[in-house]
């Protein structure tokens, strides 16, 4: 059981994000991931993907988080959901913004590349990439 709203997949993240005018999708993960791997594409739902670093590219906690989440202009009332690499620090990010009472928070699960396969690759088995969503590389 889960402290936030709960795990989409990445379709039904589209789809919410696609039917609710007032729901971000916050991209939790590095700096660095943003620029060399790329990230989701909302821009033919006119809106943008706000990337508010979990961590830093240097492995250290973002201690503004939930700060720099209210400067981007989240409400409590805000649909929000979290995106990161596989799940993980999106989760805990829902949580952290649960938390502190923003929300409903959602986990977009499997991430932006998704699980490893076989031979350790990402974005091959599932995710955001996988399920053929609108994404880029800058």
């Amino acid at each position: 059981m889960t402290d936030y709203a709960g795990d989409l997949p990445p379709r039904q993240a589209w789809d919410l994000l696609a039917s609710d005018p007032e729901a971000v999708l916050v991209d939790v993960r590095t700096s660095a991931e943003w620029q060399w791997v790329g990230g989701a594409d909302l821009s033919e739902l006119g809106k943008p993907v706000l990337g508010i670093e979990w961590k830093t590219s240097a492995g250290e906690p973002n201690h503004r988080f939930v700060e720099q989440l209210g400067e981007a202009g989240l409400t409590p009332e805000t649909p929000v959901l979290f995106l990161c690499r596989s799940g993980g620090r999106s989760a805990a990010a829902a949580s952290a913004a649960t938390a502190a009472g923003f929300g409903p928070a959602y986990n977009v699960a499997e991430g932006f590349e998704g699980d490893p396969d076989a031979h350790g690759h990402r974005g091959t088995v599932n995710g955001w990439k996988v399920a053929g969503l609108a994404w880029r590389q800058t």
